[in-house]
C-alpha cells in the first residue's frame, strides 16, 4: 500500500547479485541504479502525459474563443463547427495509419513528431488571418494529435508490469478531460485579458517546451532498458536486447481475434454517453437550470471532471480486483457501465434539483470508467510489436462509435424531442456495451488461447506473478 509499482523484468534486476557484502563499494552505486530503474517509468509516464494534456488543450482551446471569432470574423455557426469537426476527424481517418506507421517506425521518434506538428499548427492558428488559414491550420492540428493518444499509452505500458495496466490507461485517458477542462479555462482567461490569438500562442508555446523535453529525457534506447521482459522469470537474467531480432506478428492478428474486437466495440461504445455529456451539459444547465452561459460552463466542468477522476478511479479499482483474475477487468467494465447506466437514466427523469445532480454526478463518475479496462484487454490480447496499432484501433472504435457519434447524434434527436429528452434516451447506448463486454469475457480465455498458440505471447501472461 502506498508503494510505487516497480516495472519488472529489466536485464538489470533480473541478473543473479550475490549476497550484500558490507565492503562491497559498488553497493551505494547499485542502490543509485535501482532507484533510477524506479522511477524512469514514471518520468516517462509524467511526460507523455503532459504532452497528451498539450494535445487537448489545444484542441479545446478553440471553444473559448469562439464568441471573438464570430464577432472578428463574422463567422457562422457552421464554420465555427467546421474548425472543431475537422480536428474529430482527422483523428478519425488517421489515427490507425499512424500508430502502424510508429510500431515501424519507432513509437518514441513519432511522439516527438507528433507533438511538434500540434504545437506549430496551433502557434498558426494564432497568426491567422481569416477563416480558410484557421480551418488549414486546425486540419494540421487533427494530423498531429491523431495517433499520440495509442501511440503514448503504449509506450507507457511498456515499462509497467500488467498488474497496473488498467489504473494507467484509465489516467492517461483521462488526461483528454483535464486537458480540455484546462485548455477551455486558460483559453479564456487569456482571450479576454489579452486577445485570442494569445490564447493559440500560449497552448503551442506550451507543446513546445513540453516535447524538447520529452526528447531530452526520454529515447528508444532508455525504453529498451526499462522495458519489461516478456519471456523471463525472476530467476533468470534476461536476454541482452540485442542478442536476437524483435519479433514481428502480422497486423492482421489486430483483428483475427473475438474477444478484442468485443474489446473495441465496447470500449467505443461506452464512450457514447460520455461524449454525450462532454459536449451538452453546459446546454443542458443553460436550458433546464437557467443558468448563463457562463455560469453553466463552470458546473458543466465539474461533470466533465467527474468524468476523468472517474476514469483513473474506475482502472484503480479493475487493477486492484483483476490482481489474482485478469477476466475480472471485463466484470469491472461491465459493472461500470451498469452503474452509469442506472444513474444516468433515472438522473435525467428527474425533476432539476439536488437529487438529479447527485445521479447525474454518480454516472459522469463512471461514464468513461470501462476506458481503462478495455485499454488493458486490448492490450494483453495483442503482441507487443502491434500494440500501438492496437490501441490505435480502439481509439478509431472510441472516436467512430462515441466521441464523434455521440454528440452529433443527441443533436439530431434534440431538434426533433427537445435535448432533455435526447439525454433521457442517451444512456441506453450503454446496454449494446454490456453486451459486447459480456462476449468478450466468454471468448477471452479461447482468444488468449489461440494467440499463445500462434507464437504471440502477451506480457501479461509471461510476465511473473507476485
Amino acid at each position: 500500500m502506498g508503494i510505487l509499482p516497480t516495472p519488472i523484468g529489466t536485464t538489470a534486476e533480473l541478473t543473479l547479485e550475490s549476497p550484500d557484502d558490507p565492503t562491497d563499494s559498488a553497493g551505494p552505486a547499485r542502490e543509485k541504479n535501482r532507484r533510477r530503474r524506479v522511477a524512469y517509468p514514471w518520468l516517462v509516464f509524467a511526460l507523455t502525459f503532459a504532452l497528451l494534456l498539450s494535445d487537448y488543450m489545444s484542441r479545446q482551446v478553440l471553444s473559448a474563443v469562439f464568441p471573438f471569432l464570430k464577432a472578428d470574423w463574422a463567422l457562422s455557426d457552421s464554420q465555427l463547427a467546421s474548425l472543431t469537426s475537422i480536428v474529430a476527424l482527422m483523428v478519425g481517418l488517421l489515427t490507425f495509419p499512424l500508430s502502424l506507421l510508429a510500431d515501424r517506425w519507432g513509437r518514441v521518434r513519432s511522439l516527438t513528431l507528433m507533438a511538434v506538428i500540434w504545437s506549430i499548427a496551433t502557434l498558426f492558428c494564432a497568426v491567422a488571418a481569416n477563416y480558410e488559414q484557421l480551418l488549414i491550420a486546425r486540419f494540421l492540428v487533427g494530423v498531429g494529435e491523431a495517433a499520440y493518444g495509442s501511440v503514448g499509452i503504449a509506450v507507457i505500458l511498456s515499462v509497467f508490469v500488467p498488474r497496473v495496466h488498467s489504473a494507467l490507461s484509465g489516467a492517461f485517458m483521462a488526461g483528454g478531460s483535464f486537458g480540455s477542462v484546462i485548455g477551455v479555462a486558460l483559453g479564456g482567461v487569456i482571450a479576454v485579458h489579452l486577445s485570442w490569438r494569445w490564447s493559440f500562442a500560449a497552448m503551442a508555446v506550451l507543446g513546445l517546451i513540453l516535447v524538447a523535453l520529452f526528447r531530452a529525457l526520454v529515447t528508444e534506447g532508455r525504453l529498451a532498458a526499462h522495458k519489461v521482459g516478456q519471456d523471463t522469470t525472476p530467476t533468470e537474467p534476461s536476454p541482452r536486447p540485442d542478442s536476437s531480432p524483435p519479433i514481428r506478428v502480422p497486423i492482421s492478428t489486430l483483428f483475427t481475434s473475438p474477444a478484442v474486437w468485443c474489446a473495441y466495440l465496447g470500449g467505443g461504445l461506452q464512450m457514447f454517453t460520455a461524449a454525450v455529456l462532454l459536449a451538452w451539459t453546459p446546454s443542458f444547465f443553460n436550458r433546464e437550470y437557467g443558468l448563463t452561459p457562463d455560469k453553466a460552463g463552470m458546473v458543466a466542468s465539474i461533470f466533465v471532471l467527474l468524468i476523468g477522476t472517474g476514469m483513473v478511479g474506475c482502472g484503480m479499482i479493475t487493477d486492484r480486483v483483476s490482481h489474482t483474475n485478469p477476466s475480472a477487468k471485463w466484470t469491472s467494465a461491465v459493472a461500470f457501465c451498469v452503474v452509469s447506466l442506472a444513474s444516468l437514466g433515472i438522473g435525467f427523469q428527474l425533476a432539476p434539483g439536488p437529487a438529479q445532480l447527485t445521479l447525474i454526478g454518480i454516472g459522469a463518475f463512471f461514464a468513461a470508467g470501462s476506458s481503462g479496462p478495455t485499454a488493458a484487454m486490448v492490450a494483453r490480447l495483442t503482441h507487443e510489436s502491434v500494440r500501438a496499432s492496437a490501441l490505435g484501433t480502439l481509439t478509431v472504435a472510441n472516436n467512430v462509435l462515441g466521441l464523434a457519434t455521440g454528440p452529433f447524434v443527441v443533436g439530431i434527436l434534440a431538434d426533433r424531442l427537445g435535448l432533455l429528452a435526447a439525454l433521457q434516451l442517451t444512456p441506453l447506448v450503454y446496454t449494446l456495451a454490456i453486451v459486447a463486454l459480456i462476449f468478450g469475457r466468454r471468448l477471452y480465455a479461447t482468444s488468449l488461447d489461440r494467440l499463445n498458440l500462434h507464437g504471440a505471447s502477451t506480457s501479461d501472461d509471461c510476465a511473473p506473478r507476485r
